[in-house]
């Protein structure tokens, strides 16, 4: 498996749209082959930095993430509503759940 986190630090200004801009994006992930799972949430530190978990079966599912299509839109898109470059912390797990994931540090 293979398990990515990505904070993206989003402007004040677009923190209450942000979810419905990234809904196609979101979307359109989640139906790619290979996917596990692919969730947003919002950081409990900073109400304006949202943290995405997604887990991909293996290495060859998360590098057609990367070179879709809908990947290169979707970051393209989101570049203006962001702060600062998103913050991306990926790792290899061996397992198909959370208990093989072990402790996960993202600082």
């Amino acid at each position: 498996m293979y398990f990515i986190v990505v904070k993206y630090q989003v402007k004040p200004e677009f923190t209450d749209s942000f979810m419905d801009h990234v809904a196609e994006f979101t979307k359109a992930t989640r139906a790619e082959e290979g996917n596990l799972w692919f969730d947003w949430s919002i950081s409990v530190e900073d109400p304006n930095e949202f943290v995405l978990v997604e887990a991909f079966r293996d290495d060859e599912a998360a590098g057609a993430h990367v070179n879709s299509a809908h990947f290169a839109a979707g970051l393209e898109s989101m570049r203006p509503l962001l702060v600062t470059t998103p913050k991306i912390v990926s790792r290899k797990v061996d397992g198909e759940d959370w208990d093989a994931m072990g402790e996960l540090v993202i600082d």
